[in-house]
């Protein structure tokens, strides 16, 4: 199976339970969520000219919305050939989950490689097993899509961006049917901002929760 990639590049994850383990970014183009505050809206399209070739969004800027037709295979073909020595994989967007991820995982896996997902929760996840899971619900987004129980069920995380007590009610809700005893439940402050950043760490010691820090903004990043 043929998935369009947006960009593929080795940085450190910045965010989440990984947050500072080496790793490769795989953004796949193609996502109808339609979040306002999206900062990579050229994913949002596939548009058929902007087709590359594969070898031209390997360690690339993908601002532009270009894209390459890649399979496992040839992602791991490309990994070597720009030497890259990350063992953790990020599949991201986009909305990576718009697409059956159980082949392109399970190359990975085999390959050993440790595998994460990084779903809106708006649509069906299909993966290997041994992926970790990280949902960051999008409620109410312009797409009008709903965030699924089989999603937050399949999730090892939960990353849920705030800046109100408002962001909390609607996490409570999303977790009213959901085991949450074997997940990792993280808040992360919208922004960077003090406020959000206050409230985070109230909710977060009161729940015996994670704060999620955006580190790789203030590391200026990728």
């Amino acid at each position: 199976m043929k998935y369009p990639v947006n960009e593929v590049f080795e940085t450190i994850q910045g965010e989440g339970s990984y947050t500072g383990v080496p790793a490769l970014f795989v953004r796949l183009q193609g996502c109808p969520v339609g979040c306002a505050w999206c900062d990579t809206k050229q994913t949002w399209d596939v548009l058929p000219e902007n087709k590359v070739t594969a070898e031209q969004v390997i360690q690339v800027d993908g601002t532009i919305g270009r894209w390459a037709d890649h399979n496992g295979q040839t992602l791991l073909q490309a990994f070597a050939g720009k030497g890259f020595t990350a063992k953790h994989i990020v599949l991201t967007g986009g909305e990576p989950c718009l697409y059956d991820l159980t082949e392109l995982t399970t190359d990975f896996i085999k390959a050993g490689y440790q595998v994460q997902i990084e779903t809106s929760g708006t649509f069906e996840v299909k993966c290997h097993p041994d992926v970790w899971v990280t949902v960051s619900p999008k409620i109410n987004m312009k797409g009008g899509y709903k965030v699924l129980e089989q999603a937050l069920n399949r999730a090892n995380e939960i990353k849920h961006p705030i800046a109100t007590e408002h962001h909390i009610d609607e996490l409570d809700k999303l977790l009213l049917n959901i085991d949450i005893s074997d997940k990792t439940i993280c808040l992360q402050p919208i922004s960077q901002k003090a406020r959000a950043t206050e409230l985070a760490m109230k909710v977060c010691i009161s729940r015996n929760w994670r704060l999620s820090i955006q580190t790789h903004k203030y590391l200026n990043i990728d």
